[in-house]
Formats: C-alpha cells, structure tokens, sequence
C-alpha cells in the first residue's frame, strides 16, 4: 500500500526523508534547523550502508534536500518543478565551489518517469560536474515498504483512507450525467415508490445534524429525479451496475468504519475528499456533482442505516 505523501506537510516529510537517509546512509546524517537551507536540508559524511548500492556504496560528502507538494499527481515533468530546480542550481553552486560536497541526493514526493530521471540528473551534472539522483515518489514509496520502522515512527498510518473504495465507477457516472441535458416534464414523470423510512428519522439514525441538512444537503435534492431518470434510462444500463457496485463498496466500508466517525455528514465528506483527490483532472468542473451523488445516495437509503 502507498501513503498519501501530499497529506503530509513539508516539515513531516523533510523528518521523513531524514530517516530513509539514516538508513540507507548512516546514522551519522545531520539534519538543518529549518529555515534558509543554502541548498540542504540534512547532510551526510562517510560511507553510505548501501547506496546506490551494497557493493558498490558511494564515499564522499552527501547534501540532501526534500521538495515537498500538496498537489495530487504532481510529477517532475510540470513547469514549477524545473523552475525550483532551477533556482537550487545557484545554492548547490556555492556549496561546491566551497568543496562541501561530492553527492546530491534530491527527495521529492512527485512522480519520476523514466524519460524525465536522466534529464533532470543530467541537467545537474552538466551544470555544476555533481553526482546526484533524483529519488521520486515511487523510489521513497518503496523505502517506507522496505523500511516499515519508518512508517510506524512517522505514525504514517494515519494518512491511509478508512473508506477507500473503488471510485472510478462513481467518476465515470457523473462525467457522463454531467453531459446530459434532461427534459423536465420527463423527469417530472420519474416516481420512484417511497419505501424508506422519513428522512428526520434517517439522520436521527444515522447522526447526520441538521445544519449539515439545511445548509448543504438540501441543495442536492433538486438533482435527484435527474439521477433517477439517468439510471433508469435503458441507454445507461452499465452507469446502473457502476452505481450498484459503488454503493455496494461505500456502504461495506461505512459499517465497518462507522465507529470511526461522528456526524455522517463526516463520512460524505470524507467520501467526497477521497473521490475528488483521485480524479482531481477529471471530476474540477464538475466536483459539486460528487457531493450530489452522495447524498442521492443517503436519502434513497443505498448508504447509512435504516433502523
């Protein structure tokens, strides 16, 4: 399993970084107090344990900096990547004009393609005569699996989603209903048969307040004959297998972790977080239409507890 890494702040992942170091360099690693680095955020003088490899460990003076993002499926392919880059060309500079190094070791949590490693290693190489790599998200991902006192020192546990699920389905229902423009006397003529219990009983049940009701769940419901009428249309029988998969899925979760939430509205929420993060491309224009879909989900009783 990955951990989301963007959930974590630059300081926890700076910390992070130091400790894969640790290991894979020495414990002799010396980590900077925060604030102008000059290029560094932690150092390392000796022999690696095992870097780049067993056999073949490098010897020298390592600097080590950690470029931290919030941005979901960052790569270091994006513009603002090479311009940071960039911009460390001119510290590293300095710290080797003034021998303080033979090793640049640079940890991000973006995603490192195989076309992009050797480009941005070589742009450094070229530009100052440094050895150095490039440790993306996957390498660091590895690290924590092979490293597992790492994850449970950071207490990276907490970052895994309770109510993970497989939300492609969900992504591709409300691409498709967001291109739909549906006919209202149609719509007027969609019933669906009231066999759920009242909706104030419902939340009573569930824990879903009242606030949350009012002010934001009410706003959904003028959409609801409109998913009616798209998963009953005969055109989009498969849209109606994602939709029984989906629910099937968050309502499995929802009543094992529901200990781990308080208010449902907690829940949708979370739900919503969780979707939106994964198809952050996909679902921008259309996010308010996750929180819809959700919540036609709670008051059809597909999702939450009935008594």
């Amino acid at each position: 399993m990955n951990y989301p890494l963007t959930d974590l702040s630059a300081d926890e992942f700076e910390s992070i970084v130091a400790s894969i170091c640790e290991e894979v360099l020495g414990t002799g690693t010396i980590v900077f107090a925060k604030g102008k680095d000059g290029g560094r955020d932690a150092k390392f003088t000796g022999t690696a344990n095992d870097f780049p490899s067993k056999t073949a460990p490098w010897d020298g003076r390592f600097i080590i900096q950690a470029k931290h993002t919030v941005k979901a499926s960052a790569s270091c392919s994006e513009s603002d990547f090479k311009s940071t880059l960039k911009n460390e060309v001119e510290s590293i500079k300095s710290l080797k004009d003034d021998e303080k190094l033979d090793y640049y070791l640079l940890f991000t949590n973006r995603k490192l393609s195989g076309v992009q490693d050797p480009k941005i290693e070589d742009f450094i190489s070229e530009s100052l005569g440094v050895e150095n790599v490039v440790l993306g998200e996957e390498r660091i991902q590895k690290w924590l699996q092979d490293y597992p006192s790492i994850a449970k020192k950071h207490n990276l546990k907490r970052l895994l989603l309770p109510l993970d699920f497989y939300e492609t389905d969900l992504k591709e229902l409300i691409t498709l209903f967001s291109t739909i423009e549906f006919d209202g006397e149609e719509i007027q003529e969609i019933a669906r048969k009231n066999d759920r219990i009242p909706i104030s009983e419902k939340n009573e049940l569930n824990r879903l307040s009242q606030d949350y009701f009012n002010g934001i769940f009410k706003k959904s419901i003028n959409d609801f004959q409109a998913i009616e009428a798209f998963l009953k249309d005969p055109k989009n029988k498969q849209m109606q297998v994602y939709y029984d998969n989906t629910i099937d899925d968050i309502q499995s979760k929802i009543l094992v972790k529901r200990d781990e939430f308080n208010a449902f509205e907690e829940i949708i929420e979370y739900l919503f977080d969780f979707v939106f993060k994964n198809n952050e491309a996909e679902l921008r224009n259309d996010r308010r239409l996750i929180r819809v879909f959700l919540h036609y989900m709670y008051y059809h009783c597909d999702i939450g507890v009935m008594e």
